[in-house]
């Protein structure tokens, strides 16, 4: 029988799981002052641009498939291969010798990486409660934000000892910690885990698409991830022009800045969430649009800002504001989907989120290739207003969780 304090034991598994998940991806962002020694393809740009979208398109081809076998099937085990396929590719890029090798590996990272967030935000909502789902997803969310930070000393490792053994540490951590997740990590009985017949298994994408609530969850989110993955793939490169700054310097500022301000984020954005829900339904809403809209002014000060004062408060002040909003998605879907399909949705809500990721990616590295990345940073700005507006309008729960009532919009 497991213990009461069993659902925090499993945000600290899964926290580790969180960090290892953004490093290994993050990593590479700051790494191509040291591999392009190595591999000249990666000196321009743009090359490194659709080196970094192929990842987000893969990822958010394999999300929905994700979330649909995360709610079919033993979320553990799911978790548990999905972290050791991506650990061991990321050992397997350290001795990658040619750009299409490091191509097709982070194609491969992709759908490892999908499968885990689903599984993993699941989990943790069935674990919890309304009266602590945010708190502990929020929890859970600082693993992303200091594992994107260490993924930031990438560059730093390779300076000092090689881009290939840098690789190899960050990958071999993650297949050893596999283990630590067999012995201890645990599944949580569903009520609706029985067996189901072949033809239902992706029902639950006929529900989702036939929910008003959920298409507006779906449309803020992609929205808002447009400044989320332009920050986690191109800030570095960003303080290092606007900054005068060598990448070995700029990664780790610029992973630090937004990783310590997130991580006070989704613990602010938890904690307020958890308390306004239970006054207010639409606490949570509430609480991700203030989130929102912290990032406006950052994203203009992170554009147009040229001295280090200034690009640093932009930065503490925009991860504070998506650490707020990245707190309350999965308790939001909560609000509006059923449990058996909450995998599903945030399968399908990643997709859509990541290939809005995706495309700014590409589009900011032939805008560093112009000479014009602050500008465009900057103009993200305004796209965040129209994501507000849908919010803030449209989604109106009618109780703390799905369970509670039928939520329609009004």
């Amino acid at each position: 029988m497991q213990s009461k304090n069993y659902p925090w034991i499993v945000v600290g598994l899964l926290w580790v799981v969180a960090l290892l998940n953004y490093m290994d991806r993050q990593m590479l962002s700051v790494m191509r002052p040291a591999m392009q020694v190595d591999i000249a393809q990666l000196n321009s740009a743009s090359n490194f641009g659709h080196l970094m979208a192929i990842f987000l398109w893969i990822y958010g081809i394999a999300s929905p498939l994700s979330g649909i076998i995360a709610d079919k099937t033993n979320r553990k085990w799911l978790i548990v291969y999905s972290l050791l396929v991506w650990s061991a590719v990321t050992f397997a890029m350290g001795y990658a010798t040619t750009f299409n090798q490091i191509y097709w590996l982070r194609a491969i990272m992709g759908i490892s990486e999908a499968l885990y967030i689903p599984a993993g935000l699941s989990l943790l909502a069935d674990y919890h409660s309304s009266k602590t789902r945010s708190l502990a997803i929020g929890i859970h969310m600082t693993g992303f934000y200091i594992g994107q930070a260490l993924g930031g000393f990438g560059a730093t490792i390779a300076a000092r000892f090689s881009w290939q053994a840098t690789f190899h540490s960050f990958g071999m951590v993650g297949i050893l910690y596999a283990l630590v997740l067999v012995i201890f990590l645990k599944e949580r009985k569903r009520l609706f885990d029985i067996p189901v017949e072949t033809h239902s298994r992706f029902k639950g994408l006929t529900v989702l698409f036939s929910s008003i609530p959920f298409w507006i969850i779906l449309f803020y989110f992609a929205v808002a991830s447009l400044p989320g993955w332009a920050a986690k793939n191109w800030l570095p490169t960003l303080f290092a022009q606007n900054l005068h700054m060598p990448m070995a310097k700029a990664g780790p500022l610029s992973t630090i800045a937004i990783a310590a301000s997130s991580l006070l984020g989704v613990i602010l954005g938890g904690l307020l969430s958890d308390r306004w829900v239970q006054k207010n339904v639409k606490g949570r809403v509430y609480t991700s649009a203030i989130g929102l809209s912290l990032t406006i002014p950052s994203l203009l000060l992170l554009g147009f800002g040229n001295t280090t004062y200034a690009i640093i408060v932009a930065a503490v002040c925009f991860g504070l504001g998506y650490g707020i909003f990245d707190a309350n998605n999965m308790p939001i879907v909560c609000q509006f989907v059923p449990d058996k399909y909450k995998a599903t949705a945030y399968g399908m809500m990643n997709m859509t989120g990541v290939f809005f990721g995706a495309f700014i990616t590409d589009l900011l590295g032939q805008s560093s290739d112009a000479g014009h990345l602050g500008i465009d940073f900057a103009m993200l700005g305004f796209v965040v207003l129209i994501a507000i507006g849908a919010q803030l309008y449209f989604l109106r729960p009618r109780g703390k969780d799905f369970a509670d009532n039928s939520n329609t919009i009004v």
